[in-house]
């Protein structure tokens, strides 16, 4: 994919449009209510052509077949990645097994709201990461109108945040959703028996009867004291970032609905069948993973910045945060070699138009080089005025037109450089169907990716090392290895 810098450098991208008459039309596609447009990117006919013969050389088409088919891709775990099972790709065994699982969840939801736990007004969910993050968004883009009960989420260990997710809710009429892929997660497991105590404060005679395990070790949940009755399962080959499709999201089905669920997947399904197999000229998670690519390793540069363009999109960002950088952010190849290039660049953002007033000066003047790209949805959902969801669009489109245009000027601080790249998703319309289409786009384009680099995208053991060592502090252990500095600190804060 590597091309001639000087001819890099030249390829503005206004004049890619002059000498490519029909750039739009190959690098835009429609996928499942959500159109993306890559044109306003430096990919040049000559780009793509090199990034699709590296992707093969990388073994994409026998990595994608082999996700695809439910067979081992995770190779430091020796194990599946099963999250496609759940949208209906994958071993016939893994998908009975999804299949199964997903009955079950289902057979709860339908007892919960057939009010067999008695009323319940609002559900607490408790866990961190993606345990969290994939549920809170699919509740917030698409859970503001529906008169499903309250859904809180809780994953920070602090207080506070415990304190704030408790605040307006009625204990006595409150579900604890607690979810943990081990069940030993510290932080989850602290908040639970928080949670329980909050309960039995209350009143509440049977607090661990108001819990919902879900898990992917049910004996540990068992343990913990909660009934079999009320323990939901996901696969140890579905992560945590990718486990929104599974039992994971029940909470989401409690405030959304059975039916909207099933679109979720239904939707994710699609974009999945588009990136097995569309050609890859026209497979956009392919197409952008070779953007995502090239301005890593040709342009330097080391962000990529996101920004939605609609308020119920505001938490896409965290969770694209997790997905990316998680998956990707590795030092190591899938040999256990080290990784010779860059990996991940790191994900940022915010949403429009707060960031047009905070980071943008940076995105058009600034000397650092930044790929950006705006989700914006076609259809507005609010109270206000139809002239609201106008100027807001008006707004994402014009910065994209903006960054590649540019404005000259003989006053160098009025002066606008242009040739920044933008890539624009557009929905249209913010429903089940269009956002789990959106997500799986960015599963499978960060699968790309890994291939691309040569990473394995399914393990996260950067994770743990920090999590070890405060455990070894908590228990009072470890000091003695510490650095000063370190130690210092837990002194001063006398804990």
């Amino acid at each position: 994919m590597s091309g001639d810098p000087k001819r890099d450098q030249s390829n503005r991208l206004d004049a890619l449009f002059v000498s490519e008459p029909d750039r739009l039309s190959r690098l835009s596609l429609e996928v499942a209510g959500v159109y993306f447009d890559w044109s306003k990117t430096h990919l040049d006919a000559a780009i793509v052509t090199a990034g699709i013969a590296r992707a093969e050389a990388a073994g994409l088409p026998a990595a994608r077949d082999a996700l695809f088919a439910g067979e081992v891709v995770n190779l430091s775990e020796r194990r599946a990645a099963t999250h496609l099972a759940e949208r209906g790709a994958g071993s016939p065994e893994d998908i009975d097994l999804a299949t199964a699982r997903r009955q079950r969840t289902r057979a709860l939801v339908d007892a919960i709201e057939a009010d067999v736990f008695g009323p319940v007004t609002a559900v607490l969910h408790i866990g961190i990461g993606g345990s969290v993050l994939g549920p809170a968004l699919l509740v917030d883009a698409l859970g503001r109108k529906r008169a499903g009960p309250i859904v809180r989420f809780l994953s920070n260990i602090d207080g506070a945040a415990f304190d704030d997710a408790v605040a307006a809710l009625d204990p006595a009429t409150t579900l604890i959703v607690a979810v943990s892929k081990t069940f030993t997660t510290a932080e989850t497991l602290a908040n639970l028996e928080a949670a329980l105590g909050w309960l039995r404060s209350a009143g509440v005679a049977d607090p661990h009867g108001r819990v919902i395990a879900v898990t992917a070790a049910p004996d540990a949940a068992l343990d913990f004291g909660i009934d079999e009755s009320r323990i939901l399962v996901f696969g140890e080959g579905v992560g945590g970032r990718y486990s929104l499709w599974s039992a994971v999201g029940v909470s989401a089905a409690l405030a959304l609905g059975w039916s909207a669920y099933e679109e979720l997947l239904e939707g994710a399904a699609e974009m999945d069948r588009h990136f097995r197999f569309a050609e890859p000229a026209r497979n956009m998670p392919l197409l952008a993973a070779i953007a995502d690519r090239f301005y890593v390793e040709e342009r330097a540069c080391q962000t990529r910045a996101l920004f939605a363009y609609d308020e119920r999109l505001r938490l896409l960002m965290p969770y694209l945060q997790q997905l990316e950088m998680e998956s990707n952010g590795k030092g190591a190849r899938s040999d256990g070699s080290a990784l010779a290039g860059p990996s991940a660049p790191v994900t940022w953002g915010g949403t429009g138009t707060d960031a047009q007033h905070a980071v943008f000066q940076l995105l058009h003047q600034g000397t650092v080089p930044v790929p950006v790209e705006f989700v914006a949805v076609a259809e507005g959902d609010n109270a206000q005025d139809p002239e609201h969801h106008r100027l807001l669009l008006h707004n994402a489109f014009a910065q994209g037109a903006a960054l590649m245009a540019g404005r000259p000027s003989e006053d160098a601080q009025r002066s606008y450089p242009g040739d920044r790249p933008s890539a624009t998703v557009l929905l249209d319309r913010l429903d089940p169907r269009s956002l789990g289409a959106l997500l799986a786009f960015y599963e499978h384009r960060t699968f790309a990716n890994a291939i691309l680099i040569g990473v394995n995208p399914f393990d996260q053991f950067g994770v743990e090392l920090g999590k070890d060592i405060a455990r070894e502090l908590a228990q009072g252990d470890g000091q003695a290895d510490l650095d000063p500095s370190t130690r210092a600190l837990i002194e001063r804060a006398a804990v």
